[in-house]
C-alpha cells in the first residue's frame, strides 16, 4: 500500500464510516498453490469487545469459496471515489500529475458461519440495505419458503476478524494552499467522482491550513 503518513486517516471513526459508506468490497485470496482468486461482495461491519469483524456471503460453487476453504487468508479492499489531478493545476506545474483516491485494506482469516448464523446474517444484511424496512418483500423473513430453501444451501456466510487495517486517503495533502484550493476548484468544475474528491478535500482544508498558521513543506515528500 502507498505508505505515506500524510495520506493516512488518523482516527478510527473516519475509517469505519468510510467502510460503511462504501460496503461493496473487493475480496481476494489464493489457493495453497498460489493461484489467486477474487470476488466483489457487500460486507457488513461488526464490533465485538473492541475488535472489528467483517461479515458477508459468497456462492459455494465458486473458485473463491474453494480457495478460502483451503486457505483462509483474505484481503478486503474498500474503495471510494477517485480522479485524475493534473500538475498544471499546481503553483509549480513542472512536476508529475497524479491520481487522488480513497481506499481501506483489511486483512484477516475467513471463518465460515453455521446455518443458523447465516440466517441471522441474512436478516441483518437485507434489513441494512432495505433501510430497516421490515415490510419490504425482499427482507429475509418475507422471502418465500421455496426460494429460501433453494438459496441458502447454495451460499456460505463468512466472518473475518480484522488483523491488519491500512488506509490511503490521498487528497493532495502534500500541496501548498494555493495549489490545494485550485485543485478543488478544477475538480468541482469536472463534476462526478472529481467533485466527490473535491468535497472530501474541503473537509480537510482547515486542518491542513489553519487560519494564521504556516504551511510546512518539509513535512512532505516532493
Amino acid at each position: 500500500m502507498y505508505n505515506f503518513s500524510y495520506f493516512k486517516a488518523k482516527d478510527k471513526k473516519t475509517i469505519l464510516d468510510f467502510i460503511e459508506e462504501n460496503p461493496f468490497a473487493f475480496m481476494s485470496g489464493s489457493f495453497l498453490t498460489g493461484i489467486p482468486v477474487a470476488t466483489q461482495i457487500p460486507v457488513l461491519l461488526v464490533e465485538r469487545n473492541g475488535e472489528l469483524y467483517l461479515q458477508g456471503h459468497i456462492m459455494r460453487n465458486t473458485d473463491h469459496f474453494k480457495a478460502f476453504a483451503e486457505n483462509p487468508n483474505a484481503l478486503l479492499v474498500f474503495t471510494g471515489p477517485s480522479c485524475y489531478v493534473s500538475a498544471s493545476w499546481y503553483s509549480n506545474p513542472q512536476s508529475g500529475s497524479t491520481w487522488n483516491y480513497m481506499s481501506v485494506h483489511i486483512a484477516g482469516k475467513v471463518t465460515f458461519m453455521s446455518d443458523e448464523e447465516l440466517i441471522q446474517f441474512m436478516r441483518k444484511l437485507t434489513l441494512t440495505f432495505e433501510k430497516g424496512n421490515t415490510q419490504s418483500l425482499t427482507y429475509y423473513d418475507n422471502l418465500p419458503d421455496h426460494y429460501v430453501s433453494k438459496l441458502m444451501p447454495a451460499i456460505a456466510g463468512f466472518e473475518i476478524k480484522a488483523e491488519k487495517i491500512e488506509n490511503v486517503f490521498k487528497l493532495s495533502q502534500n500541496r501548498d494552499e494555493k495549489s490545494y484550493l485550485n485543485i478543488i476548484s478544477k475538480l468541482e468544475a469536472l463534476g462526478g467522482n472529481s467533485a466527490h474528491i473535491a468535497a472530501e478535500m474541503k473537509k480537510r482544508k482547515t486542518e491542513l491550513f489553519p487560519v494564521g498558521g504556516d504551511w510546512d513543506a518539509s513535512k512532505f515528500d516532493s
